[in-house]
């Protein structure tokens, strides 16, 4: 795997590769190192992923490893549209079925209920699992805006006293889901969504955060060299000992001249 740039910025470390095949796969194997090295230390462990384009070559490589034992592994994912129906493509629960939960098997698989009756009873069920379950493991990617999972800049709070919140989403991030090909039209994209919050997010002992493409080398270039602060959620990584940052040439273009 060609990998063209290592460095570390605080407690984050970060590698550009040189396209987004070689970035995948250089982070399935790091992720599948961890999951192996902890079930060696324990019986289970438990994970949360994100659901973006961004996340294919990433989860396809995680998936085709067949030394990894899924089935002591309990998955979540880190944030879903409120309304949305849950077996449209668009919608996150839908998205990992297709490329994660449906083609290996997993310990139990827990889903957010974007479509609950009373979403913040929601909120409050997915919280009591997680703080049940404890994650080991986050597989993440970024935003437009800097924002993980749904933490927009003006959601985004590194001390949140909440797990698991709603929240309303901002233009630019609503923008991403169609630049993506996500959605046809900015009228289309939820206004709202469930997201882990934050600290929900920091809490795990260690973070992958895969984000290729060039439509994201204005956050990329702010997460390792702007100020760390809420105004640019994935910063807070920096502050994360165990957290890996893999980019390719598209998004780390910014960092590389």
């Amino acid at each position: 795997m060609s990998i063209i740039k290592t460095g570390k910025v605080g407690e984050l470390k970060y590698r550009v590769y040189d396209n987004r095949a070689d970035m995948g796969k250089a982070a399935a194997a790091d992720c599948a190192a961890v999951i192996k090295k902890l079930l060696a230390e324990k019986d289970e462990i438990s994970m949360i992923f994100a659901a973006a384009p961004s996340q294919n070559d990433f989860l396809e490589s995680l998936t085709a490893d067949k030394s990894v034992d899924f089935s002591r592994i309990n998955a979540f994912h880190m944030d879903e549209y409120v309304g949305l129906d849950p077996r449209a493509p668009q919608a996150f629960g839908q998205f990992l079925r297709d490329r994660l939960f449906g083609k290996v098997k997993f310990k139990s698989v827990n889903y957010i209920k974007g479509t609950a009756a009373d979403i913040e009873a929601e909120c409050a069920r997915y919280s009591r699992a997680l703080r049940k379950a404890k994650p080991d493991i986050v597989c993440m990617g970024i935003g437009e805006n800097g924002h993980i999972a749904f933490n927009d800049p003006h959601e985004a709070f590194f001390f949140d006293s909440k797990a698991v919140k709603v929240v309303t989403l901002d233009e630019k991030c609503r923008m991403q889901q169609v630049h993506d090909g996500c959605f046809d039209s900015l009228s289309l994209v939820p206004t709202h969504a469930v997201t882990l919050t934050i600290p929900s997010l920091m809490a795990p002992e260690y973070v992958f955060c895969v984000v290729p493409a060039p439509t994201k080398a204005d956050a990329v270039y702010t997460m390792l060299k702007g100020e760390i602060g809420e105004y640019c959620p994935c910063t807070v990584l920096r502050r994360h000992g165990n957290s890996v940052l893999y980019t390719d040439k598209d998004s780390a273009k910014r960092i590389l001249v």
